[in-house]
């Protein structure tokens, strides 16, 4: 069921599938409308035009200064406000930190966490404008712990927690409430790619057993940005089968 987001208006980025999708069908289900933004611009069109008349699409590198105050320009044209925005567009990485290039590095954190960065600031005079509203970041269970095999990535998805929690104090006076979001493995386009199977058992380094499906991590993005979650700022929420939460029951007793 989804949240009651009626009358809100979102802007959600790396919309045009996987977890973005599910974020926009999400608000739409809940009442409200959605703004997909990414660089997929054909996926982008198709998901925003099977979404129907509560959402449009619009095309956005979150590296760009310049695309970010187009994206609010056109949101605020189309639908006449915004009171939230997802920063879900990011980029994955596989490299162990000896192998890590600086260059890799540096891109991955400019699409992750400095592509974050301008897109708070670019919400918040808008936020402020129509009295406030919810930021949704969405970082991962690789900003809750150590993870192999992720050194931009995980470094990224760190610094989106931190950052979270420095807007959440901040812009609360201004009744904007900022949280973060960490998913755990979830099967989308990209885990597919790399052979991991969905369902009971795919999963079980998770003490649920299984990966997520984006439809959950939707659900909890949803309640954040609903008035359910009206005194909830500063939060960081896993979604993650309790991947985060500590080692399974199997693995402390080899059954």
């Amino acid at each position: 069921m989804a949240a009651e987001l009626s009358g809100k208006v979102v802007i959600v980025t790396g919309g045009a599938r996987g977890l973005g999708a599910a974020m926009g069908r999400e608000i739409v289900e809940g009442g409200g409308k959605v703004l997909l933004t990414d660089v997929l611009e054909k996926e982008g069109a198709e998901t925003a035009a099977a979404l129907g008349d509560a959402a449009r699409f619009h095309r956005h590198d979150v590296t760009s200064e310049e695309d970010w105050a187009a994206v609010f320009a056109y949101a605020v044209a189309e639908f006449g406000r915004v009171d939230g925005l997802v920063n879900n567009a990011g980029v994955g990485a596989g490299e162990m930190l000896e192998s890590e290039t600086v260059a890799h590095f540096r891109r991955v954190i400019d699409i992750n966490l400095v592509g974050v960065f301008i897109g708070v600031h670019t919400a918040i005079p808008v936020l402020r404008e129509y009295g406030g509203g919810s930021i949704v970041n969405i970082s991962s269970a690789a900003g809750l712990m150590g993870l192999a095999l992720t050194a931009g990535y995980g470094a990224s998805k760190w610094g989106v927690r931190g950052l979270s929690k420095i807007a959440a104090v901040e812009l609360a006076e201004g009744r904007i409430r900022v949280n973060s979001v960490h998913p755990g493995m979830t099967y989308t386009p990209m885990v597919e790619a790399v052979g991991v199977k969905p369902g009971e058992g795919g999963y079980p380094g998770a003490p649920m057993g299984r990966v997520g499906v984006p439809e959950e991590i939707a659900s909890a993005v949803g309640f954040l940005l609903s008035d359910a979650a009206a005194y909830v700022t500063g939060a960081e929420l896993a979604v993650d089968g309790g991947w985060t939460a500590g080692p399974t029951v199997r693995t402390l007793t080899g059954r």
